[in-house]
């Protein structure tokens, strides 16, 4: 592993006289190793020996760990970050000079060149994928270096997906109890999304006597948020009824569905008829009234009766009550800037017979 340069014998040395020479150690393996030059002259001492060592390693090499990263699917709108070593697998000092990522949607975070490694010696560091867009991705960390192997690639590769929702509905079950033919009866109903926003395409039924309303479809309810809907029971012949209400949207799974259940009974020859102490507040405009059925001994959901218009005097005739049923009655005051009052003191359990 030794040689040298720069003298070249035969070579005359005057009294005082000196000569430079080089001896340049390039080992061929790793390991200690040991010579010697020898000079032979016609001198006292004919022959002057220099004893030569050094020790051969290994040049530095950079290897990754793990030699790729592949991050899955992450949803779009989140973030996955996994973790990086880099180590000098080599024998002698390696300098990173540079350390760069491609790839839109990957980020590197925890090493800033220049990074100095012994030999032996790792630099751990992250990559966090954070999908905008669904679909495919795919990068590179670069780190450029002295070793030898100068640049070292690790390869990214992530899918973006889309953020799907949940949609929940409210009651589970709409009980509208006896309805009169002909007549209707409407009850209220709330949608909810959690996850991510949901798009309601669609909310139909399966019985032409429910009908839905309160909804301008297409809707998108935020994730977290609700919005309201009625459903109208309009029995034509007397009999119990049930249905279902199916709603469609983007959400997982794509439908959700309601329990619709009602009774039809025959018109009544009797009525109820109401009456109440006027508001003693100013600017009221008139009065709502409201029933909801009773059963096993407590108010059920209330509807209002005067569907067409406020109440203007303090009195009001029920007369579309089914036989044998119980019902529950309260009243509501409303001012001139359409400000409703909460429920009067509550009739309960007025029996038809």
């Amino acid at each position: 592993g030794f040689s040298i340069s720069g003298i070249t014998a035969p070579v005359t040395l005057t009294a005082g006289q000196s000569a430079t020479f080089s001896v340049k150690f390039a080992p061929a393996s790793a390991g200690a190793a040991s010579g010697s030059v020898t000079i032979t002259s016609n001198a006292s001492n004919p022959t002057l020996t220099i004893p030569l060592s050094g020790t051969g390693v290994t040049p530095g090499a950079l290897s990754a760990n793990p030699a790729s990263l592949s991050f899955g699917s992450v949803q779009v709108g989140s973030n996955s970050s996994l973790s990086e070593t880099v180590t000098n697998t080599g024998g002698s000092t390696v300098t990173i000079s540079q350390v760069s990522v491609s790839g839109a949607a990957f980020s590197i975070s925890g090493i800033t060149a220049p990074v100095t490694l012994t030999a032996g010696q790792s630099a751990t560091f992250s990559v966090t994928f954070a999908p905008s867009a669904a679909g495919s991705a795919s990068g590179s960390v670069t780190i450029t270096s002295n070793a030898s192997n100068p640049t070292l690639t690790i390869p990214l590769s992530g899918t973006g997906t889309s953020a799907t929702g949940t949609l929940a509905v409210s009651p589970v079950t709409l009980a509208f109890g006896n309805v009169v033919t002909g007549s209707s009866s409407t009850l209220t109903g709330t949608l909810t999304a959690s996850g991510a926003a949901v798009t309601v395409t669609a909310a139909t039924t399966n019985n032409s006597v429910f009908s839905v309303g309160g909804l301008s479809l297409p809707v998108t309810i935020p994730a977290g948020n609700s919005v309201p809907f009625s459903v109208t029971f309009s029995p034509l012949v007397a009999g119990s009824v049930s249905a279902t209400l199916t709603f469609t949207s983007n959400a997982s799974p794509s439908t959700t569905v309601q329990n619709l259940t009602g009774t039809g009974t025959a018109a009544s020859s009797h009525s109820v008829d109401l009456s109440w102490n006027a508001s003693t507040s100013s600017n009221i405009a008139g009065y709502n009234v409201y029933r909801a059925p009773y059963v096993s001994n407590k108010c059920g959901s209330y509807s209002a009766l005067n569907l067409f218009g406020l109440v203007t005097s303090t009195l009001y005739t029920d007369s579309t009550v089914a036989n044998s049923t119980s019902y529950c009655y309260a009243a509501t005051a409303v001012d001139a800037s359409n400000n409703e009052s909460a429920y009067s003191n509550i009739v309960s359990n007025v029996q038809i017979p």
